[in-house]
């Protein structure tokens, strides 16, 4: 019987892996009758090797092989008619490039190489089939990956490329999961003072956030000037409050996840003067009611962020002698 002190140690968990294992993967991505094997392993393995990035971008033609991957699903984007095995085999290869892209190691040259930009055709596909919304949705999910650093070289190679509409477009029509990683990341961009300036520097980035934020919908015209920043809106019969087109379907869907991202993006933009004015004008009714007290009711976070969104919006607002706050000059 074998004592505790001769006992084998208890192996890590890169021993269970096998590193040489490991090595003989990456070697096969370089050969189209191997990758695919090779692809599936190594996403596998992915979060239980610390050091799989940096591995990956320095072995000879590894990332080249998963940057090809990727392009030879072009053809099948347009027109649509992914499947879905082609869907799976090019979202384990995003899954390793996003292994590449949040690591501290590899981050920077990633971006130097501007990998992001070859995500960008999977991120304007509309299709809702299920190899599609995987595709975006992992997709998204190296752009996450990213933001998820707070890094500012990362918002501002972002803020270079069309991110921004693409993530909108996505939080307009895509599915619960794929909106609430769109809505995160446009919420970490607006949670740096870089992105929130950029966002709200002209009224065409600005309105388009807000449009899709907002519903636009029984409207003709209506003109609100505010510091600067003119917004064109229309109404048929009368001037009424918008209503948030997002927070409109949750409110008939609701889904606390994505509600938590929505109301953080609305709280930050009321941190900046121009937009404040704006959201004072357009705040979803539904966002000042009881109407998601259900959903937030043990969420204390998000209420804290509602409250303090509202406590924003009701500050420094000029009041005639009635009590009825003035439009702005």
């Amino acid at each position: 019987m074998h004592s505790l002190a001769t006992a084998a140690p208890v192996p890590t968990a890169l021993a269970q892996v096998d590193r040489e294992k490991i090595y003989q993967w990456i070697n096969e991505l370089s050969s189209p009758e191997t990758r695919e094997n090779a692809l599936l392993e190594l996403s596998k393995k992915r979060e239980s090797v610390p050091d799989l990035a940096p591995m990956l971008w320095h072995s000879f033609g590894t990332i080249a092989a998963l940057l090809q991957e990727i392009v030879n699903i072009y053809p099948s984007i347009n027109p649509p008619t992914l499947t879905a095995h082609q869907s799976n085999r090019v979202c384990n290869a995003l899954a390793l490039l996003q292994c590449v892209a949040s690591h501290p190691e590899t981050r920077s040259a990633f971006l130097a190489a501007h990998i992001p930009l070859f995500l960008y055709p999977f991120l304007h596909t509309v299709s809702k089939t299920r190899p599609f919304e995987y595709l975006r949705l992992t997709s998204l999910g190296v752009i996450g990956a990213l933001v998820k650093t707070d890094e500012q070289e990362v918002i501002n190679f972002l803020l270079t490329t069309e991110i921004i509409p693409l993530c909108l477009r996505i939080m307009e029509s895509g599915s619960e999961l794929s909106k609430t990683v769109a809505t995160f990341i446009l919420q970490k961009i607006l949670l740096d003072d870089t992105g929130l300036a950029y966002i709200c520097q002209t009224y065409e980035r600005f309105s388009h956030v807000a449009m899709i934020l907002q519903n636009m919908n029984d409207w003709e015209w209506m003109s609100i000037i505010s510091n600067g920043i003119c917004m064109i809106f229309a109404f048929k019969k009368r001037i009424a409050l918008m209503k948030g087109k997002m927070v409109l379907q949750l409110s008939k869907e609701p889904s606390a996840r994505l509600l938590k991202h929505v109301v953080r993006c609305y709280l930050r933009l009321s941190d900046n003067p121009r937009a404040r004015e704006a959201l004072r004008q357009c705040l979803p009714d539904q966002l000042k009611d009881t109407t998601f007290a259900q959903v937030l009711k043990d969420d204390t976070t998000t209420k804290r962020w509602l409250a303090q969104l509202v406590k924003n919006l009701q500050e420094g607002q000029v009041t005639d002698p009635r009590g009825i706050p003035l439009p702005p000059q």
